[in-house]
């Protein structure tokens, strides 16, 4: 893979191919002078103004021939030329048998995922690292997966190399912008983890078995997945399939960005990229009732079934209203997470817990000084940070300290988590060591309530 880059912000030399006055690096340099030589199209004079050169980040996603198909910003109509230069900086690296991989231009970073005939490019003023932007790029590409199927996407471009995937993406683009947000907002992207909503060990098992007593003779059922709020309450799946955390994510995704589902029970196929890219999943989506907002989805290869499906979901609404159930999903959506103070642990800011067998998190409530969206930001940079550390290939780092202005920093990788913290400024490292063992043995004594640690099936 090529790193292409320099502080100076220099780009490949293409003497052949004339990109006209866009240079990619220079758009998002914020040193760079204006040239008021220079003969700007209506074009370009778009993503010349400062609204939009001002966003600190920018995805863009194009077709191998230099088709756009989607812009995070502006009309892709309106940077027809922008996407000619990502495609020429494909391309040129391609034609001396290398890939590229990423540009550093002053604070920016530009960095490219390519797959097969789609390119995803990402701008980012934002701290990120190469390899934190590339996963942001991956669930976008697997929004896009999930809403053709891995084997449409590749059969339209076999037999048209320059098809315009707009075509069949429209009414699409608020799943990947809202999928964007999502990840610029949670720590389950960048931990590569779901959130569980707590309840007691008993009232979720009480809710597994009785979607199982309402679902186990239904024929092709492979998944039934209930959330809310973005945390997950229960899976139930068919025996040797497994549902990954990316895959959750998307339907997360899917469900809050879809107001649709609260207003009926609704039909939708949907592909899960990790676990068959090659086909659709028919799921049958609704809330459980008017007073629960709670979301069930009933996830099946049969696309006949919505009828015994809508069938089973006014059953297992029934036999959860009668066991007290629904009431319990209520008060664990309206009971407020704790926060650090609450926790009654000194020199403690924030913490994130990952349990590694189950690739499931938990974190308490932010509080001050992480209130405002400016701190809540730079909080989880410390973290992506802090985790890119750890994270990076051919180190074998377990434990990072880092002392730095406004807080202490700790990470561990240990076999059985991962474990993120943000201390005082000035705690010792004998508090810090303290703090750790009462944070093992709080998420020891509290996973039967935080986590799934078994998933049934039917």
């Amino acid at each position: 893979m090529s790193d292409v880059g320099s502080s100076q912000s220099n780009l490949p030399d293409i003497p052949s191919l004339d990109i006209g006055t866009v240079s990619l690096a220079e758009e998002y340099d914020a040193d760079a002078e204006d040239n008021d030589d220079k003969d700007i199209s209506q074009e370009d004079e778009f993503f010349h103004t400062l609204e939009w050169k001002e966003k600190k980040k920018h995805i863009f996603i194009l077709s191998s021939a230099g088709k756009p198909v989607y812009s995070r910003h502006g009309s892709e109509d309106r940077l027809v030329t922008l996407f000619g230069v990502m495609q020429a900086l494909v391309s040129f690296v391609q034609d001396s048998e290398d890939s590229i991989h990423s540009i550093k231009a002053g604070n920016c970073i530009i960095a490219f995922l390519i797959k097969g005939p789609i390119i995803l490019v990402s701008v980012s003023r934002t701290g990120e690292s190469v390899e934190q932007l590339k996963i942001q790029l991956l669930y976008v590409y697997n929004q896009v997966v999930s809403v053709l199927t891995l084997t449409q996407l590749t059969n339209i471009f076999e037999k048209r190399h320059n098809f315009d995937l707009r075509r069949l993406l429209a009414g699409s683009e608020r799943l990947i912008d809202h999928l964007m947000e999502f990840t610029e907002s949670q720590p389950a992207f960048l931990l590569g983890a779901v959130k569980c909503l707590p309840l007691p060990s008993a009232t979720r098992e009480a809710i597994s078995q009785t979607i199982i007593s309402c679902c186990s003779k239904i024929k092709n059922l492979v998944f039934a997945i209930l959330i809310a709020k973005n945390k997950l309450i229960t899976v139930v799946k068919m025996k040797k399939y497994n549902l990954p955390p990316s895959d959750l994510h998307l339907i997360f995704n899917m469900v809050n960005s879809s107001e649709s589902f609260k207003a009926a029970e609704c039909w939708t196929p949907i592909c899960l990229p990790t676990f068959d890219p090659s086909g659709f999943l028919h799921g049958h989506v609704s809330y459980l009732a008017e007073d629960c907002q709670a979301c069930l989805l009933l996830l099946t290869i049969d696309r006949d079934l919505f009828f015994t499906l809508s069938e089973a979901k006014q059953s297992i609404v029934e036999k959860l209203r009668r066991n007290n159930s629904l009431e319990a999903i209520n008060d664990a959506m309206n009971r407020s997470c704790p926060t650090t103070s609450e926790l009654g642990i000194p020199n403690l800011r924030h913490f994130l817990y990952k349990c590694s067998s189950i690739s499931q998190y938990w974190g308490p409530k932010l509080e001050t000084p992480y209130t405002t969206t400016e701190e809540k930001d730079r909080l989880l940079q410390l973290y992506q940070n802090l985790h890119c550390a750890l994270h990076r290939s051919g180190r074998n780092l377990k434990l990072l300290h880092q002392q730095l202005h406004t807080e202490t920093m700790l990470g561990w990788i240990t076999a059985g988590f991962e474990l993120y913290i943000t201390f005082d400024a000035l705690v010792t490292k004998q508090n810090s060591v303290n703090t750790v063992n009462k944070i093992i043995r709080l998420m020891k004594k509290e996973e039967d309530r935080l986590f799934i640690l078994s998933t049934p099936t039917f």
